[in-house]
């Protein structure tokens, strides 16, 4: 990624556009693309706006600067060292958490350096990770005082549970290899070839069918938080729904007539 530009009024967040994917860009290099009250505040407004965008297919999440993300702003928490404040800002966090999982498009995590804490909480809560090869990560609150709980959450939906207890009370940081062993991320690179892979799989999802993908991750995460029973039940009926819509009779009819399918995302 070429530097971006930055000063005091500079956007906490950046985004680019290119052939159906979305690149939103932490922009807070000299704090470490820290997760201050007002980046959550730009970041939910940015992936509002996505979800109500068609013309999106993917979204790449990436960090400027030397980190990918080191967590929470604890000079900001300090500095309002009220209850309500923590209540508020934690609320917030796990509020665009959750709207990863929810939105339509897939969302890949670009870790080209550090993510500790929320920042290794980010990466569990997008749906693909991609690291170079000098990625590094923690959930080092443990280290200061402070369980990372809401790390928690996401970390143990990707890691075996032990593995995620380990890192949770010991601080200790992983390297890209270890965290891709654990199923924190998908796949690993070197540096300079970073940005090339995660094109790579960026445009293996957008040939495929948009409507497909949306009610696929829809059905995803909605069936992990289920018994077996109901998530078959959910499982079914989608892909019933699925059968039914436009791009899978076109999907279907040129599969069989071994042709290329063009999808019209009904």
């Amino acid at each position: 990624m070429s530097a971006l530009p930055h000063t005091a009024d500079a956007p906490l967040v950046v985004r680019s556009d290119r052939e159906g994917v979305t690149t939103l860009t932490l922009n807070r290099p000299a704090q470490f693309n820290a997760l201050s009250e007002a980046m959550l505040n730009a970041l939910i407004t940015e992936i509002d706006a996505i979800a109500l965008d068609p013309t999106v297919r993917v979204v790449v999440l990436a960090g400027e600067g030397k980190a990918f993300c080191a967590g929470h702003d604890l000079k900001e928490m300090r500095a309002n060292h009220n209850l309500a404040f923590q209540q508020a800002l934690f609320r917030l966090c796990s509020k665009f958490m959750l709207k990863l999982t929810e939105l339509p498009q897939p969302v890949i995590a670009r870790i080209h350096g550090i993510a500790t804490a929320a920042g290794c909480q980010l990466v569990s809560m997008c749906d693909l990770a991609v690291a170079a090869d000098v990625a590094r990560f923690a959930v080092s609150g443990i280290n200061v005082g402070l369980f990372c709980a809401t790390p928690s959450v996401g970390l143990s939906r990707n890691l075996g549970r032990k593995e995620a207890f380990e890192m949770l009370v010991t601080g200790d940081f992983i390297d890209a290899a270890e965290a891709q062993r654990r199923g924190l991320v998908n796949r690993v690179v070197p540096l300079e070839q970073l940005d090339e892979e995660i094109a790579r799989l960026a445009a293996a999802i957008c040939a495929k069918s948009p409507l497909a993908i949306r009610m696929g991750k829809q059905m995803f995460y909605k069936q992990l938080e289920m018994g077996m029973e109901a998530a078959y039940q959910l499982a079914g009926e989608t892909m019933a729904c699925n059968m039914m819509a436009d791009d899978a009779a076109e999907g279907i009819d040129a599969f069989i007539a071994k042709r290329k399918p063009e999808w019209s995302g009904r």
